[in-house]
Protein backbone atom coordinates (compact mmCIF):
# COMPACT_ATOMS: atom_id res chain seq x y z
CA UNK A 1 0.00 0.00 0.00
CA UNK A 2 1.07 3.29 -0.72
CA UNK A 3 1.22 6.32 1.55
CA UNK A 4 -0.96 9.47 0.47
CA UNK A 5 -1.03 12.70 2.74
CA UNK A 6 -2.00 16.21 2.26
CA UNK A 7 -0.10 18.11 5.19
CA UNK A 8 -0.77 21.58 4.74
CA UNK A 9 1.10 24.52 6.91
CA UNK A 10 0.86 28.14 7.11
CA UNK A 11 4.20 29.13 8.38
CA UNK A 12 4.45 32.66 9.86
CA UNK A 13 7.48 34.33 11.42
CA UNK A 14 9.51 37.56 11.48
CA UNK A 15 12.60 39.48 11.52
CA UNK A 16 14.57 39.63 14.48
CA UNK A 17 12.54 42.53 16.65
CA UNK A 18 10.03 42.74 13.48
CA UNK A 19 12.47 45.30 11.96
CA UNK A 20 12.13 46.24 9.01
CA UNK A 21 15.09 44.98 6.76
CA UNK A 22 13.59 42.67 3.49
CA UNK A 23 13.68 44.83 1.08
CA UNK A 24 11.27 44.53 -2.37
CA UNK A 25 13.80 44.93 -4.63
CA UNK A 26 15.59 41.29 -3.22
CA UNK A 27 12.67 39.53 -1.35
CA UNK A 28 11.90 37.54 -4.89
CA UNK A 29 15.48 35.99 -4.55
CA UNK A 30 15.43 34.83 -0.78
CA UNK A 31 11.35 33.25 -1.97
CA UNK A 32 13.39 31.40 -4.39
CA UNK A 33 16.03 30.39 -2.39
CA UNK A 34 13.33 29.06 -0.03
CA UNK A 35 11.17 27.37 -2.51
CA UNK A 36 14.60 25.37 -3.61
CA UNK A 37 15.08 24.47 0.01
CA UNK A 38 11.70 23.20 0.22
CA UNK A 39 11.95 21.18 -2.86
CA UNK A 40 14.73 19.51 -1.71
CA UNK A 41 12.92 18.70 1.22
CA UNK A 42 10.34 16.92 -0.87
CA UNK A 43 7.89 19.77 -0.05
CA UNK A 44 5.58 21.32 -2.18
CA UNK A 45 5.25 25.37 -2.11
CA UNK A 46 1.85 26.80 -2.65
CA UNK A 47 2.59 30.17 -2.13
CA UNK A 48 5.25 32.81 -0.28
CA UNK A 49 5.28 36.42 0.52
CA UNK A 50 6.04 38.42 3.30
CA UNK A 51 6.38 42.04 3.97
CA UNK A 52 9.52 43.88 5.03
CA UNK A 53 9.43 42.39 8.50
CA UNK A 54 7.67 38.66 8.23
CA UNK A 55 7.05 36.12 6.05
CA UNK A 56 4.06 33.91 4.97
CA UNK A 57 4.43 30.31 3.65
CA UNK A 58 1.76 28.09 2.68
CA UNK A 59 3.51 24.27 2.02
CA UNK A 60 2.30 21.16 1.56
CA UNK A 61 5.08 19.52 4.23
CA UNK A 62 6.03 15.98 3.37
CA UNK A 63 5.07 12.94 6.49
CA UNK A 64 9.07 12.37 6.94
CA UNK A 65 9.71 16.16 7.56
CA UNK A 66 9.07 17.48 11.38
CA UNK A 67 7.54 21.18 11.62
CA UNK A 68 10.21 22.49 13.44
CA UNK A 69 12.93 21.17 12.19
CA UNK A 70 11.81 22.27 8.61
CA UNK A 71 11.54 25.91 10.08
CA UNK A 72 14.91 26.02 11.51
CA UNK A 73 16.73 24.42 8.53
CA UNK A 74 14.52 27.70 6.73
CA UNK A 75 15.94 30.36 8.54
CA UNK A 76 19.51 28.65 9.39
CA UNK A 77 20.51 28.31 5.54
CA UNK A 78 17.89 31.43 4.66
CA UNK A 79 20.39 33.80 6.68
CA UNK A 80 23.47 32.41 5.85
CA UNK A 81 21.72 32.73 2.29
CA UNK A 82 20.99 36.31 2.83
CA UNK A 83 24.17 37.18 4.81
CA UNK A 84 26.68 35.69 2.49
CA UNK A 85 24.59 37.15 -1.19
CA UNK A 86 24.52 40.83 0.88
CA UNK A 87 20.90 40.87 -0.25
CA UNK A 88 19.37 42.35 2.99
CA UNK A 89 22.38 44.79 4.16
CA UNK A 90 20.43 45.86 7.68
CA UNK A 91 19.09 42.11 8.31
CA UNK A 92 20.34 40.58 11.73
CA UNK A 93 18.44 37.10 11.48
CA UNK A 94 14.94 35.86 12.43
CA UNK A 95 13.09 36.11 15.37
CA UNK A 96 13.43 32.82 17.66
CA UNK A 97 9.88 31.29 17.32
CA UNK A 98 7.15 31.11 14.59
CA UNK A 99 3.45 30.37 13.72
CA UNK A 100 2.49 26.86 12.16
CA UNK A 101 -1.09 26.47 11.44
CA UNK A 102 -2.56 23.42 9.56
CA UNK A 103 -5.28 23.63 7.02
CA UNK A 104 -7.39 21.90 4.77
CA UNK A 105 -7.13 21.58 1.19
CA UNK A 106 -10.45 23.12 0.77
CA UNK A 107 -9.01 26.53 2.29
CA UNK A 108 -5.64 25.88 -0.02
CA UNK A 109 -6.74 28.48 -2.71
CA UNK A 110 -8.22 31.29 -0.47
CA UNK A 111 -5.06 31.03 1.43
CA UNK A 112 -3.07 31.22 -1.22
CA UNK A 113 -4.84 34.33 -2.15
CA UNK A 114 -3.85 36.00 1.36
CA UNK A 115 -0.27 35.02 1.15
CA UNK A 116 -0.23 36.42 -2.53
CA UNK A 117 -1.87 39.92 -1.48
CA UNK A 118 0.06 40.28 1.30
CA UNK A 119 0.91 44.43 0.39
CA UNK A 120 -2.81 45.05 0.11
CA UNK A 121 -3.58 43.19 3.43
CA UNK A 122 -0.95 45.33 5.17
CA UNK A 123 -2.40 48.58 3.75
CA UNK A 124 -5.11 47.89 6.33
CA UNK A 125 -3.84 45.72 8.86
CA UNK A 126 -0.08 45.78 10.75
CA UNK A 127 1.95 42.40 11.46
CA UNK A 128 0.87 42.49 15.35
CA UNK A 129 -2.91 42.57 14.69
CA UNK A 130 -2.69 39.72 12.10
CA UNK A 131 -0.49 37.54 14.42
CA UNK A 132 -2.43 38.32 17.15
CA UNK A 133 -5.81 37.62 14.94
CA UNK A 134 -4.49 34.26 13.28
CA UNK A 135 -3.76 33.24 16.75
CA UNK A 136 -6.83 33.61 18.32
CA UNK A 137 -8.65 32.62 15.42
CA UNK A 138 -6.69 28.94 15.76
CA UNK A 139 -7.75 29.55 19.48
CA UNK A 140 -3.73 29.18 20.25
CA UNK A 141 -3.48 30.64 24.09
CA UNK A 142 -0.56 33.05 24.44
CA UNK A 143 1.30 35.70 26.32
CA UNK A 144 1.23 39.29 24.60
CA UNK A 145 4.85 39.96 25.97
CA UNK A 146 6.42 37.42 23.65
CA UNK A 147 4.51 39.01 20.70
CA UNK A 148 7.03 41.91 20.92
Amino acid sequence: MSTYTQIIYHFVFATKHRQPTLVQSEKKRLFAYIHQLLTNKKCHLYRINGMEDHLHILTHVHPIVAPSSLIKDIKLASSDFIKSERIFPNFNGWQEGYAAFTETIKARERLIQHVKNQEEHHKKVTFLEEYKSLLEAYEIEFDPKYLL
